[in-house]
């Protein structure tokens, strides 16, 4: 279908099936001074909501040359919902784009799957399109976005070229991915945007990689942009920014002379700020509960001021930086405040090393308030940092120097105690050195002095509600991405001994525990939202579920399917924890010497002697180096073989493999990953009863090599 001119369309749901290529379109819309009142009517493919991963196409695509206006449109079941190329002056309004595609996590509670990693290091040829995306702008200038919702994807925002544009006011949450990603894009404005939970790669107390996950990613020469007033918090990075494989590559440009203005990006796993290999002002932004609050390795020439760190393991870290301020923060409750240093060498790969100096020097550190904070500064193999009229109090070493540093300079601080000097020592009579009791702690950890920031946000409604669960402990993930907390669940927290704990979360009403496998002592059996849910389990019994039934207000599940207020509503926690007891061996081998030359056969290779052997109960290796004393780091292979038996029924078994990989059953062939791979996920249904024979045949190349196998029971035979 294609539109070319000024409509106004009726609210309705028009259902059309996705095609399989994005360059076929359900809606194409060409022209210029087009103006298209969609009135709130939904284009829909008509999948299964419920594997979001599977949905193919595009729903709109636009293409014109100036001056097209979309309002009002709501498209959900698609790999790509919008994609405009080379409009200028688009307009995109009170449009939502929520429900399109995402693939499937297979990161668990207990442990990381390396295949959920993203990469966006290249997009010349619209490489991100592969991950999809609610909107997708390639060579639009001048475009308005607002009042976009996108939700419950895995990529809000994509911009690849497009400069001089305005994002504000939009909600871009709950994704798996991005908030808003720009590429090779300079010049835009994104301002007031609500970008919370764009994240993947989190378990609390358990792993907090974030996966490349963000907020916002700003990426290869990617110049002067405003972030401003934002709230990206809960997010892998709260904001990500990389100067580009071209300044990698030849040391030339980055992202630089960006502008990263009053926003909240809190409660990141990883960074709340990242900004590397480039040039930037970093101003009046909030980073609470972060590991790190800024991590800024290889920045030169940027500013770091007016920010309030806090509850963070490091507060600004900074390798083979250069004319770096670091002025007027507050960090409290950090372990380390300022980190500064020089690594011994530099990758042999990187271009970025060879054209450029790299050393670490010409810091100036200043106005800080440090309180609360273990080690206020780390220094090594830097030249000519300037620490001056920082205020420090609460700390326990207040200096640590792993190398020394060429006119390091510590002067006019005012150091409360004295004690816990460290290497600073040296400088204490260049210091004005009081006691606790000689200021008003409280006076000073309340912002009065002059230099902490404004309130942030104030006034801007991008700031989550005051009620909203916020906390790291809030960042809840699974095999679709982060909860919105809209409609019932459950979530493992913790494993006692014998006794899980639950965490139940949901809308308003009631819950209550019907049924269940594997366990006693339920407590409690029925209340409301939220609650926190105990039980033991039968060790003997390697299959534990508990089914629930929820009553109580309408709300929308995670694949976008209203539920009327009232509706019983099943939800369910299962869990599939078997010993399996395998044998693993290791081999080394010869690589080919070129291109055309063959690996050696693995059948002849497990006939010699294994180099290494070990008895695990569980199937799971993540190496990046020697799997084991004796064998190399890279060009090793594993053989893996167990006996497990197993009650009747139909089982999901989904094996994370990288390099190569094959799964036999009973000696026959079920998983043929073979040909070398990064990280990635083959999985199969499979009826079993009684006792098999699991072989796993695997090798590595080089770098990363991981083998994760996974089993969980889908049905009984009493239910087939």
């Amino acid at each position: 279908m294609t539109l070319t001119s000024s409509a106004t369309v009726a609210e309705a749901i028009y259902q059309f099936p996705a095609a399989d290529a994005l360059d076929m379109p359900v809606l194409s819309v060409k022209g210029e001074n087009v103006v298209l009142d969609f009135n709130g009517a939904t284009l829909d493919s008509g999948m299964d909501p419920t594997r979001p991963d599977a949905f193919t196409g595009l729903g709109l695509l636009i293409k014109g040359s100036n001056k097209i206006t979309i309002k009002n449109l709501n498209i959900k079941g698609y790999k790509v919902a919008l994609l405009a190329e080379e409009v200028d002056s688009l307009e995109i309004i009170n449009c939502n784009f929520s429900y399109n595609y995402r693939p499937k996590l297979y990161s668990q509670w207990d442990r990381e799957d390396f295949a959920d990693w993203l990469s966006y290091h290249n997009n010349e040829a619209d490489e991100w399109l592969r991950y999809g995306a609610g909107v997708y702008l390639k060579n639009c200038d001048h475009a308005t976005l607002k009042e976009v919702v996108i939700q419950q994807g895995q990529n809000g925002i994509l911009l690849n070229n497009c400069n001089q544009g305005l994002f504000y006011n939009n909600s871009i949450q709950f994704n798996s991915g991005l908030g808003i990603g720009l590429y090779r894009s300079s010049g835009n404005r994104v301002m007031h945007n609500r970008l919370d939970w764009n994240v993947r790669g989190y378990s609390h107390g358990k792993y907090q990689r974030g996966q490349d996950s963000a907020g916002i990613l700003c990426y290869e020469q990617s110049h002067e942009n405003t972030f401003a007033y934002n709230s990206a918090t809960h997010s892998g990075d709260g904001f990500f920014l990389w100067a580009g494989q071209t300044t990698m590559d030849t040391g030339e440009g980055g992202c630089n002379d960006n502008l990263i203005y009053g926003n909240d990006f809190s409660q990141a796993p990883t960074n709340g700020v990242e900004i590397t290999f480039s040039r930037n002002r970093v101003i009046n932004n909030v980073m609470e509960e972060c590991r790190y609050g800024v991590w800024g390795g290889y920045s030169y020439e940027s500013a770091i001021a007016g920010n309030q760190i806090m509850d963070c393991d490091f507060g600004v870290a900074i390798e083979h930086g250069q004319n770096n301020r670091i002025e007027r923060n507050r960090f409290h409750a950090v372990q380390t405040g300022v980190q500064v240093w020089e690594r011994d060498r530099q990758p042999s790969d990187w271009g970025y090393a060879k054209a450029r100096k790299v050393d670490s020097k010409d810091y100036l550190i200043k106005d800080n308030l440090f309180s609360n904070v273990e080690t206020p500064l780390k220094i090594a193999g830097s030249d000519s940092v300037a620490v001056v009229g920082n205020i420090l109090l609460d700390y326990e070493q207040l200096l640590q120097e792993d190398k020394p540093n060429p006119a390091l300079r510590l002067a006019d601080n005012k150091v409360f105690d004295g004690e816990g000097w460290g290497s600073a020592g040296r400088f204490a009579g260049q210091n004005e050195v009081l006691s606790s009791g000689a200021v008003d702690t409280n006076h000073v950890l309340l912002g009065a002095y002059d230099f902490m920031p404004p309130p942030l946000l104030d006034g801007i409604d991008a700031i989550l509600p005051e009620d909203h669960p916020r906390g790291r402990q809030y960042i809840l993930m699974n095999e679709w991405g982060p909860y919105n907390f809209q409609y019932p669940s459950i979530w493992l927290r913790e494993i006692n001994e014998e006794e899980y704990i639950f965490l139940l979360m949901g809308p308003k009403g009631n819950w209550k525990a019907v049924d269940g496998s594997g366990l006693s002592g339920l407590n409690p059996k029925t209340g409301t939202f939220p609650a926190t849910f105990k039980v033991r389990r039968d060790q003997n019994n390697p299959d534990f579920s508990i089914q629930f039934e929820f009553i109580g207000e309408a709300f929308t599940d995670q694949f976008g399917q209203a539920v009327a207020k009232g509706t019983v509503v099943p939800f369910a926690f299962r869990r599939f924890e078997k010993p399996l007891n395998w044998t693993i061996s290791w081999y080394a081998y010869d690589p080919p010497r070129d291109e055309e030359g063959q690996y050696p056969s693995f059948e002849d290779m497990v006939k010699e002697e294994p180099l290494a052997q070990e008895q695990k109960e569980q199937l799971i290796y993540h190496w990046w180096g020697a799997p084991q004393e004796g064998l190399p780091a890279d060009y090793f292979a594993t053989l893996a073989t167990a006996e497990p038996s197993f009650t009747p029924g139909t089982y999901r078994i989904a094996i994370s493999s990288d390099d190569g990989l094959r799964f036999y059953i009973d000696e026959e062939l079920k998983i043929d990953h073979w040909q070398a791979h990064e990280s990635a996920v083959k999985e199969i249904e499979v009826p079993l009863e009684g006792q098999h024979r699991f072989r796993v045949e695997h090798y590595d190349v080089t770098g990363l090599s991981a083998i994760d196998f996974r089993i969980e029971k889908i049905t009984s035979t009493e239910s087939l």
